[in-house]
C-alpha cells in the first residue's frame, strides 16, 4: 500500500522523540521480509516487549478430511452454526501451503482478548454485519461488501454493532497486495486499474491507550493459539507512518471492465498473493457484441483449483444459487455454465451478481468443516433431468 501518517511522528527516524514527562516514547520498525520491503514505524508509550505471561498453546490446525480432491464441490456455508467467540468460529474450509479458506458467523464483540495471525496476512469480506475493526494504527469501520485487509503480525479487535455476522476469511502466507498489473514501479495504481487510492479507507482516530494491568493477546502462529498477557494495552501508539497498515476495499468500489465479447475472470482480479488470486465478480453490463454469448464457455482450469464464493443477486451462469455457497471446481476436469443458462443469456443486458472468487495455483483440500455442510450432488447439476438415468457406481 501507498505511505500514510497518523498521529504524532519525530521529524527523522530514530532520534530522540519524549513524552511529556520526558521519558522517550518507544520505536518499533515493523518489517516485512527481514528489512528488504515495506515497512512502518510505530511509537509506542511502552516498550510492545512486556510480556507478563504465555500461556499452554492449543490446536486451531485445519482437520483435513480429503486431501487429494477430483470433483466439484458446493459447500452452503451459511448452514454453518455462529459461536459467540470469535476465534471459535472461524472454521476453515479449504486449504493448501498458501492459503486456508474459511467462514465465520460471530455473534459477539471481542472484549475479553486480542487477535493476531504472526504467519498470515488476513482478507475478512463481510458479508452480514457491521462494526469496527480496532487497532494500535487506528479504528476501520466496516459494513456489507468490505475487504478488511490486516497484515500478518497486527494486532488487532472486532467490535460488532450485533449478533448477525458472516466473514469469508482468507488467511495469505505470503503478503497480500493489489496485482502487479495494475501498479507502476512506484507502487500507484495505474489509469486503468479497476480502483483507485481513493477508495482504500485507511485508519482513522487513533486513539492512544496508556493503561498498565493484564492484557490477553491471542497470537495464532503455526497452526496454533499461543495466549500471551502483556503488561499494557497493546493500542498504545502515540503515531505511525510507513507502508504496511490494515485497510479496508469495497467491493462495491470495484469497475468492472466489460467489452464487445466476454471477459475471461482476471479482468475481475483485486487483489494477488503468492500462488492465488483474489476476484470480485459485481453488477456490470454485459457484452455489447450483437452475437455476443454473456454466460462464460466451458472452462477446463488447467493450472489452478477456483473457488467462488456467492455473495448476492442471480448467477447467469448457475441454477439454483444460495447466499454465501461456495463451489470449488478443481484443476483436471472442465467445468461451465449449467444446462439452459448459455441460451437464457443470449439478449440479457446487465447483471446483478455480486461474489468473490479465489483460484489457487496449488490444489486445495477440504476440511472436515467443508464436507459437514457440503451438498453432495452437485456434480450432477451439469445433467439434465430428462436425460438418462445416473448409473450408481461406487
Amino acid at each position: 500500500m501507498h505511505y500514510y501518517s497518523l498521529g504524532q511522528v519525530p521529524d527523522k527516524r530514530h532520534i530522540v522523540f519524549r513524552q511529556p514527562d520526558g521519558k522517550l516514547y518507544s520505536e518499533e520498525l515493523f518489517s516485512t521480509e527481514g528489512f528488504s520491503s515495506t515497512y512502518s514505524l510505530l511509537y509506542h508509550v511502552y516498550p510492545p516487549t512486556r510480556v507478563l505471561a504465555v500461556g499452554e498453546p492449543f490446536s486451531v490446525a485445519p482437520k483435513i478430511a480429503l486431501k487429494n480432491n477430483m470433483q466439484h464441490r458446493s459447500l452452503a456455508t451459511f448452514h454453518t452454526a455462529p459461536a459467540a467467540d470469535y476465534i471459535q468460529s472461524r472454521k476453515p474450509l479449504l486449504v493448501n501451503s498458501d492459503v486456508y479458506i474459511g467462514v465465520a458467523a460471530p455473534t459477539h464483540s471481542m472484549t475479553d482478548y486480542f487477535f493476531k495471525n504472526a504467519d498470515a496476512d488476513e482478507v475478512l469480506f463481510i458479508h452480514e454485519g457491521t462494526g469496527k475493526l480496532k487497532t494500535a494504527f487506528g479504528e476501520l469501520p466496516f459494513s456489507y461488501g468490505d475487504y478488511i485487509v490486516i497484515p500478518r503480525g497486527i494486532i488487532y479487535k472486532l467490535e460488532f454493532d450485533s449478533e448477525a455476522n458472516r466473514i469469508l476469511y482468507i488467511e495469505s502466507f505470503s503478503a497480500v497486495v493489489p496485482p502487479k498489473k495494475y501498479r507502476n514501479n512506484f507502487g500507484q495504481l495505474l489509469e486503468h486499474s479497476p480502483y483507485y487510492e481513493r477508495d482504500i479507507r485507511k485508519p482513522q482516530n487513533l486513539e492512544t491507550h496508556n493503561e498498565t494491568g493484564a492484557f490477553k493477546v491471542m497470537i495464532k502462529k503455526q497452526d496454533q493459539i499461543f495466549p500471551y498477557t502483556y503488561a499494557n494495552h497493546p493500542f498504545d501508539l502515540i503515531g505511525w507512518d510507513g507502508f504496511v497498515y490494515p485497510y479496508i476495499f469495497s467491493i462495491h468500489d470495484f469497475e468492472p471492465i466489460t467489452g464487445r465479447l466476454h471477459q475471461p475472470p482476471p479482468v475481475h482480479q483485486t487483489f494477488e498473493a503468492h500462488n492465488f488470486v483474489i476476484c470480485s465478480f459485481c453488477p456490470r453490463l454485459y457484452d455489447y457484441h450483437p452475437l455476443s454469448i454473456p454466460a462464460p464457455y466451458n472452462h477446463s482450469n488447467i493450472d489452478s483449483d477456483e473457488v467462488l464464493y456467492y455473495v448476492d443477486g442471480n448467477f447467469m451462469s448457475r441454477k439454483h444459487v444460495e447466499r454465501g455457497q461456495i463451489t470449488l471446481h478443481p484443476k483436471g476436469i472442465p467445468h461451465g455454465p449449467h444446462p439452459g443458462t448459455v441460451e437464457k443469456s443470449i439478449g440479457a443486458k446487465e447483471t446483478k451478481e455480486l461474489a468473490v472468487m479465489v483460484d489457487t495455483f496449488h490444489p486445495l483440500s477440504l476440511t472436515d468443516n467443508a464436507l459437514n455442510v457440503e451438498e453432495k450432488e452437485y456434480y450432477h447439476s451439469w445433467i439434465e433431468d430428462t436425460e438418462v438415468a445416473k448409473p450408481d457406481i461406487e
